[in-house]
């Protein structure tokens, strides 16, 4: 395939990741990466055993795979991600595909493992710089995608809007904020911690104390898993966790008829116990409840 066939099969993997995304949120099984799409009658998966990976289909890698604080160096150096190569040989077919890569502005995905079999996809990346002395290349994580040739050499006439498209400014926050989701939902079973509700794509990690704040880290012990109904009712005050991990609701919703939702998915949840993880360094911080429940008392 010649590097216009190549392009489309970028430009249609970007555009099937899109899709997922919609369909899953931003958080893809390896499974369904795995399986990949099918382009031209050929199949095109998106991960295999090793971090960098290309399908038979593409003249070039099309993904590469980072877990944090995994066995590799990688690490973010400002806008760019310092990305470890394949083993310790610069003629290593793998490290030689990413330089063709970076040598011809080739858009890649990037995928950050956040936990086994759990990926978020961030895409287009590019490969900017080659380090052959320290073993890294240098990922750009937060351009644009330019101006790509189709098969007449020509600029793609929709270039613009492809960029436009593509650009994503905060993708580091973007890690940890998923990240966080995941070891939230992961200390609570999959489940809202109130009304026990097992659907992953209905499920949030709220923040106790919002991760702007002082005490507001990404940590599961900062966090509880609501749905959105839930989630919603938290955060506008409608109800709260006191310390002693006891729901109440605010009185004014108490004294309102609105119906069976109100009554079933808030008043009843009152002076209920939410549902807890069983590592005791997972369970909501009492101090920050305690903040938490001083807000609610002041905005009720």
């Amino acid at each position: 395939m010649d590097a216009a066939g190549d392009l489309r099969v970028r430009l249609a993997a970007f555009k099937w990741l899109r899709e997922q995304v919609e369909l899953h949120g931003d958080v893809i099984p390896r499974s369904l990466l795995e399986q990949g799409f099918v382009f031209e009658s050929q199949r095109v998966p998106f991960l295999g055993p090793q971090g960098i990976f290309k399908p038979r289909v593409c003249e070039l890698p099309l993904s590469i795979t980072t877990i944090p604080d995994g066995p590799y160096a990688d690490r973010m150096d400002g806008p760019h991600l310092r990305y470890s190569y394949r083993g310790t040989d610069v003629r290593h077919p793998d490290n030689v595909g990413l330089r063709s890569a970076m040598s011809g502005s080739v858009p890649l995905v990037l995928f950050v493992r956040l936990k086994p079999g759990r990926y978020l996809a961030h895409h287009p990346v590019f490969i900017i710089g080659d380090d052959p002395e320290r073993l890294v290349f240098e990922v750009d994580v937060e351009s644009k995608l330019g101006v790509l040739a189709d098969t007449s050499g020509s600029a793609v006439s929709d270039a613009a809007a492809i960029e436009r498209r593509y650009v994503i400014s905060a993708f580091r926050r973007r890690v940890h904020q998923r990240a966080f989701r995941e070891r939230v939902l992961d200390a609570y079973r999959e489940q809202c911690a109130i009304c026990r509700l097992h659907h992953q794509e209905l499920l949030d990690a709220a923040h106790i104390v919002e991760d702007a704040e002082d005490e507001g880290d990404p940590v599961v012990s900062n966090g509880l898993a609501l749905c959105k109904l839930h989630h919603a009712a938290f955060d506008s005050f409608f109800l709260a966790v006191r310390p002693d991990y006891t729901i109440e609701v605010r009185q004014s919703i108490l004294e309102e008829s609105d119906g069976p939702m109100l009554l079933v998915g808030l008043k009843q949840t009152h002076d209920q116990t939410i549902q807890l993880p069983r590592a005791l360094a997972d369970r909501p911080d009492p101090a920050r409840l305690q903040s938490r429940y001083e807000r609610f008392l002041r905005a009720s």
